[in-house]
């Protein structure tokens, strides 16, 4: 017996990102952003790499979401 499907999780992006992408995905095979995002999100997961920070990653990346204003 298999497992039954698991549901797609919703994700927030700023409209400023999304209609970038929709502009990029215009004309191409990608019908929505969210395909167009799950389709990247799984090239760069199936890429080698560090799944681990480094100290200067997650002082930028901490940096860049407080300039966001996803943290404090």
């Amino acid at each position: 017996m298999s497992a039954p499907p698991v549901p797609p999780r919703s994700l927030r992006i700023p409209e400023e990102t999304a209609r970038a992408i929709e502009e990029r995905i215009r004309g191409s095979g990608f019908e929505t952003v969210d395909a167009f995002v799950a389709f990247v999100l799984a090239r760069l997961l199936e890429q080698p790499g560090d799944a681990a920070f480094s100290e200067a990653d997650e002082r930028a990346l901490k940096e860049r979401l407080r300039s966001l204003g996803y943290i404090d």
